[in-house]
């Protein structure tokens, strides 16, 4: 048995690092299998010897990020000891190191895991960048910020956002209204990534200047989009044929990321995923990058992760009981 004893310098970095009513706490000393004692602004780690090392590992990460400026969440908590238990700690402070983006509040927007911060690696070196992943993991979100960066620094001329407006095949005239509010809905989430990065009145000024399009897949029809930074996104609901006319709209100056998830392909049955396709015709080529994002990088709320966990192993055992109707794609990150 061993036990050690942690200063913390403040009582707000206490109240930080210890969450609301001490949750993570609980959630150390049951991911780490310790007894945590906490006395005002000391906490005191008694059990087995490797385990109290690995929790006094938690509480050192988990302090580098409250002297980062950041806020400790329980996604935090639960990433700091996956990476003690790998013994791989010293990637988080890789991660925490690389500032993306400042909103107009002045919220600093970093990767919160190693998966996010070779995302945003992949992108900054690479022109066309594939982000695939479940739900949560902010493929969006990191494009936009990426995107915003290089508008800010004057490496692009305009940002260019893009999705497939209906799910099934963009049919839109069924839905009420001219054909802008037909597609506005399909479009709302980039909407409000931009609303908080950019915040609502210099995100208006750009619309207005023509620096920010948002428009529906449809759109990009016929067009070649020089020195812009291009966002896809739910490509998994792209067809093949969508896809490839995407891909070749792509001009001098410009770079492209493209987000979906293959597990959540909304296209009606019989139509095979241009995401899907791809990712085995495309595979290998120099300048194009593909990055998997998993459940451990999902940043939403910890039983998002276990959700999409519990789906991928249950796609996974339909699938060796040979009951899926579309084959899966064999590539792998």
């Amino acid at each position: 048995m061993k036990e050690v004893t942690i200063d913390i310098n403040n009582i707000e970095q206490a109240a930080n690092l210890f969450g609301k009513f001490d949750e993570n706490i609980k959630l150390i000393e049951e991911g780490m299998d310790v007894k945590i004692v906490v006395r005002d602004d000391m906490i005191k780690i008694s059990g087995e010897d490797s385990n109290v090392d690995g929790a006094e590992k938690v509480f050192s990460e988990l302090i580098d990020i409250i002297n980062s400026g950041e806020i400790i969440t329980a996604q935090n908590v639960l990433y700091a000891m996956r990476l003690v238990n790998m013994g791989e700690e010293e990637k988080l402070k890789s991660i925490l190191s690389d500032i993306v983006c400042i909103t107009s509040r002045g919220k600093q927007i970093r990767c919160k895991t190693y998966g996010q911060k070779r995302y945003v690696n992949a992108i900054r070196n690479n022109e066309i960048v594939f982000g695939i992943g479940p739900a949560g993991t902010g493929k969006t979100y990191l494009a936009m910020a990426m995107a915003v960066t290089s508008l800010k620094n004057k490496e692009i001329g305009r940002i260019i956002l893009t999705r497939p407006a209906v799910e099934a095949g963009e049919r839109l005239g069924f839905l009420p209204g001219d054909l802008q509010e037909k597609v506005d809905p399909y479009l709302r989430p980039l909407y409000d990534a931009l609303y908080d990065i950019l915040g609502a009145e210099t995100f208006q000024k750009y619309m207005e200047k023509g620096l920010i399009e948002v428009a529906p897949l449809a759109y990009m029809r016929g067009r070649t989009l020089d020195d812009s930074f291009i966002i896809l996104d739910e490509a998994q609901n792209t067809t093949p044929e969508q896809m490839k006319m995407f891909l070749t709209r792509i001009g001098f100056g410009s770079k492209a990321v493209i987000t979906g998830d293959i597990t959540q392909v909304d296209l009606p049955k019989g139509k095979r995923s241009g995401l899907k396709d791809v990712i085995e015709i495309l595979n290998g080529i120099e300048g194009i990058e593909f990055v998997l994002l998993k459940e451990q990088d999902v940043i939403r709320h910890p039983l998002v992760a276990k959700i999409v966990k519990a789906y991928e192993t249950y796609e996974n055992s339909k699938e060796s009981d040979g009951s899926t109707d579309e084959k899966s794609s064999s590539w792998e990150d």
